[in-house]
């Protein structure tokens, strides 16, 4: 992952962080829900990620590869979470 990209990450995730932990501020009667889905979701993404890097490795793929693939499935969910913050 290159730098500009881990940036990217590192930015968006602390984003949505803040946001969804606003949200939950204002809003605690929905609390518990919310945290429940936000809960299985990084559960999927992590478990999606584990299995990616698991396939890259025993195809002989590098390193790097096998770290990208690892942490694709959260990068993708963290800027699909960004956007669906943005657009309300």
């Amino acid at each position: 992952m290159n730098p500009f990209t881990a940036a990217a990450f590192a930015w968006q995730t602390a984003f949505v962080f803040t946001l969804r932990s606003a949200q939950l501020w204002a809003q605690p009667a929905e609390a518990q829900t919310r945290l429940t889905g936000y809960v299985l979701e990084k559960q999927r993404a992590f478990t999606s990620g584990a299995f990616a890097a698991g396939q890259a490795a025993l195809s002989g793929a590098g390193a790097e590869a096998v770290m990208a693939a690892a942490i694709a499935p959260a990068h993708r969910r963290v800027r699909a979470n960004m956007r669906k913050i943005i657009r309300g």
